[in-house]
């Protein structure tokens, strides 16, 4: 177990009902940033997905990774379906974290 150490499972949109990104990372802010700045993932760059529209923490990094593939099986309606539970208005949550 790593202490006080935390993993994110995020998804980023491109916009309301737009194209999905699932990522796992132990810095939040600074991988958001670096999609914003549309570096370090051509995906995300090409097709303009900057929008952090939901998150979670886990305590384990395998966990998070776990989760991360799960919700990349996933089908696009699930997906949209665990976001709009918690961001109905897919409001860009980076800026509440910064």
């Amino acid at each position: 177990m790593h202490l006080d150490q935390q993993y994110y499972v995020y998804i980023l949109g491109s916009g309301l009902g737009g194209t999905l990104y699932v990522g796992v990372t132990n810095d939040l802010l600074g991988r958001v940033s670096q999609h914003r700045e549309s570096i370090g993932s051509q995906f995300t760059a090409k097709y303009g997905v900057h929008r952090l529209v939901y998150y979670e923490v886990h305590e384990e990094i395998e966990w998070a990774i776990k989760r991360e593939k799960q919700l990349k099986r996933w089908n696009r309606a699930w997906k949209i379906r665990l976001i709009e539970e918690r961001n109905p208005n897919w409001d860009d949550l980076f800026a509440k974290l910064v």
